[in-house]
């Protein structure tokens, strides 16, 4: 099942609770929450403090997305705070199936993340230790850009991948999607669908996350 994932970045902080419960009225199973160091990626976001709040005000599930350099350091931690799932850059990441292995120990799901240059070809030898694949359709640190349309592309080879190894990999996406794209996006092979402006920064986030679930089912039915 698709599932919509309003991602915190564009949310209005200072009525954070109040944002998480519109988008949760809407149908949203999922929160993304990215984590940036300001040295990976050129922006500063939140720490495991800000998740211990979020997962004190809901109980969806609450996906971290870590931008950051020396994850190792910081992956239980954020589990601890109340992350369900968190995945980590393949670029930042020096021992990458060890890192796996500690969010996994600690228990949430681990990820991995690849900036929208890398290719997909890089995971061979990994699929089988991640529970999840982070594409980027936009080169990471700030909310609001443009999705890079050959992005669509890495989905499609990363779906033909899972489906010739039988692999239960939901692929994820995150980056410049909204309901104009959104079943081009489906179509192409995604599962979970991070999506930040378009949610926020909409009128009524509970009625778009309503209509973008919508779009997702009826794209389902025909992805190519």
């Amino acid at each position: 099942m698709v599932e919509i994932v309003p991602s915190i970045l564009s949310a209005d902080f200072a009525r954070l609770a109040e944002e998480i419960s519109r988008v949760e009225r809407g149908g949203a199973k999922m929160l993304h929450l990215d984590v940036m160091d300001g040295h990976f990626v050129p922006n500063l976001t939140i720490g495991p403090p800000v998740v211990e709040s979020i997962r004190k005000a809901t109980k969806l599930h609450l996906d971290v997305h870590l931008m950051i350099e020396n994850a190792e350091r910081y992956v239980v931690g954020f589990v601890e705070a109340g992350a369900n799932s968190v995945s980590v850059h393949y670029e930042s990441c020096r021992h990458l199936d060890a890192t796996l292995g500690l969010i996994r120990n600690a228990g949430a799901l681990a990820g991995i993340v690849l900036n929208p240059a890398t290719p997909v070809s890089v995971l061979e030898d990994v699929l089988g230790v991640a529970d999840y694949v982070l594409l980027m359709s936009v080169n990471p640190g700030f909310g609001g850009q443009k999705l890079i349309p050959y992005v669509l592309e890495k989905v499609r080879k990363l779906d033909r991948i899972r489906r010739e190894r039988n692999l239960a990999l939901p692929i994820e996406i995150d980056g410049g999607v909204h309901q104009e794209n959104l079943a081009e996006v489906v179509r192409a092979g995604c599962d979970w669908i991070v999506t930040g402006s378009a949610v926020f920064h909409s009128p009524d986030p509970q009625a778009t996350v309503l209509e973008m679930r919508q779009i997702a089912a009826n794209a389902t039915a025909v992805r190519v």
